[in-house]
């Protein structure tokens, strides 16, 4: 068989129930289709926040391993990116959006794309600053010139694909694209924002409870609906008295019962998660623009799609860039508005915790997997745990490599990740020793149906995930030996995979 292309969409910051092929109320029939004609993947975890997650996906090992650039500028002797593997099995590689690997700055020296249009400025969606054609800088972006991030990054992707098509059609790709949507801060066009209109007037306990329902009839979740964690929120966050002298008396600090709000914050609130809404109903529709671009040279029949997020949803209540302008439109570009912990709490059904956390909120992401001329199955679930970290195995597996290309040195430790290509044909599950997780004291590891994990230094606590996915009943008291092997399990892979690379700022 011909060597697949690949197409990686990531999207940014967006919760695990807000597509619509996960239970979402958002129109995504992009990603509806892909969900349609392939897998969905039921327990795909993430690293917890962007650029960990980013290094996870673009080598194939956890962040803590990547090392970072030498003075010398060149990429170390693990740790390399997917292009690398890539290029010597004949593909040519092309990069577009966020880039967030921290360890690598530039898409091109670093990460071994062909081409690559780099958005390093994510406060400004329609006057973006800092951004990058193939390693150079680009002139900012004017305001009133009608840019749109998730706009650009499908351009300039639709743009090297054009190119290759007409330069290298006889070569496979791989394509990047990476999304600052739904990101903070909440800019969208006002035509898709105006399409949400109302939509959120009845609060987010009833927008959870119609996803909860939705999830249980797809099968994607058998579990209960979390409770809201209204003293739950990043600790970096404006305090209730800074919002409301910053943003205003709408604003709400804390994720408490939509009945307990203000009229005043009701109306504020629901127009925020419009404006989230309208930015991944806009990230679905570029996205779709890609996919007709590859469908248009002949060459989707053979691609393998991939759609992610890289972490869950977002309670983070902050303000940079320009600041915000409470007199501007929300949703424009002189607003600075984020989702906030009511609407998190939400976006991630039925989970507990957001973004940064690694409880299930924090980490669970959507994974669509589709393939037409590699995968029969359509529709269908699969419910073996995997995380980012598998994603590179699993392209290198379909791209037809036996083992990794040469490349300098030998001190080249496997990687983290496993293929899932057995899951393409059936729902199994694939062995690993486990899959771990840390990100800012904040703890976890999974291994077979049971996760182990703790909150900021905390206690370890013990849930078992086929009975309790939403993470209610802590069985830590009630099995201490297998917290304690567990616990020796998580140490030793911290020390592993921290060590390899003297370990790194998380």
């Amino acid at each position: 068989m011909k060597q697949p292309n690949f197409l990686v969409i990531v999207a940014d910051d967006m919760g695990f129930s807000d597509a619509g092929c996960y239970g979402g109320e958002i129109s995504t029939p992009n990603l509806d289709a892909l969900a349609a004609g392939g897998l969905r993947f039921t327990q795909h975890y993430s690293a917890g926040r962007c650029w960990p997650s980013r290094a996870c996906i673009m080598t194939g090992n956890y962040y803590q391993q990547v090392p970072g650039v030498p003075k010398d500028g060149s990429i170390p002797n693990w740790g390399r990116p997917v292009p690398h593997y890539l290029r010597p099995l004949g593909y040519r590689s092309y990069h577009s959006g966020k880039w967030h690997v921290n360890q690598y700055p530039w898409p091109m020296a670093h990460g071994g794309f062909d081409r690559s249009y780099y958005i390093r400025d994510y406060d400004h969606n329609f006057a973006v600053r800092e951004h990058s054609l193939d390693d150079a800088p680009l002139p900012p972006v004017e305001p009133e010139s009608g840019y749109y991030s998730s706009t650009a990054i499908a351009d300039r992707a639709i743009g090297f694909l054009k190119e290759h098509a007409a330069g290298h059609a006889d070569s496979p790709l791989f394509v990047y694209l990476a999304f600052i949507a739904p990101h903070f801060p909440l800019h969208a066009p006002a035509d898709d924002i105006a399409f949400y209109r109302g939509r959120y007037d009845r609060g987010w306990d009833v927008i959870r409870e119609e996803r909860m329902e939705r999830l249980a009839e797809m099968g994607i979740a058998d579990c209960e609906l979390s409770p809201r964690q209204p003293n739950t929120k990043p600790r970096w966050n404006l305090s209730p008295a800074e919002l409301t002298s910053q943003i205003g008396a709408g604003e709400a600090a804390h994720a408490v019962s939509w009945r307990s709000l203000s009229p005043e914050q009701k109306a504020f609130q629901a127009q925020k998660m419009e404006i989230h809404a309208a930015m991944v109903h806009r990230l679905d529709r570029e996205a779709g623009r890609v996919i007709d671009q590859l469908k248009a040279m002949g060459q989707w029949e053979n691609t393998v799609t991939l759609f992610v997020s890289d972490n869950g949803a977002s309670a983070e209540q902050i303000i940079r860039g320009d600041g915000h302008d409470k007199r501007a439109t929300p949703g424009s570009g002189e607003s600075y508005l984020c989702l906030g912990p009511g609407w998190s709490t939400a976006a991630n059904t039925p989970f507990r915790y957001h973004k940064s956390w690694v409880h299930e909120g924090g980490i669970a992401s959507p994974l669509i997997v589709h393939w037409p001329r590699g995968i029969r199955a359509k529709g269908e679930l699969r419910h073996t745990p995997s995380h980012f970290v598998d994603i590179v195995p699993t392209m290198l597996d379909l791209a037809g490599q036996k083992k990794p290309p040469a490349w300098r040195g030998k001190d080249t430790p496997p990687l983290a990740g496993v293929s899932l290509t057995r899951a393409f044909r059936e729902d199994v599950d694939i062995e690993r020793e486990c899959i771990f997780f840390r990100h800012i004291g904040h703890r976890a590891l999974r291994v077979g149906k049971w996760k182990l994990v703790a909150v900021h230094h905390g206690k370890w606590e013990l849930y078992d995930m086929e009975a309790d996915r939403s993470e209610l009943n802590n069985l830590a008291d009630k099995y201490p030996a297998r917290v304690r092997r567990m616990a020796a399990l998580w140490d030793e892979s911290h020390r592993k995979f921290v060590g390899q690379s003297g370990g790194v700022r998380d």
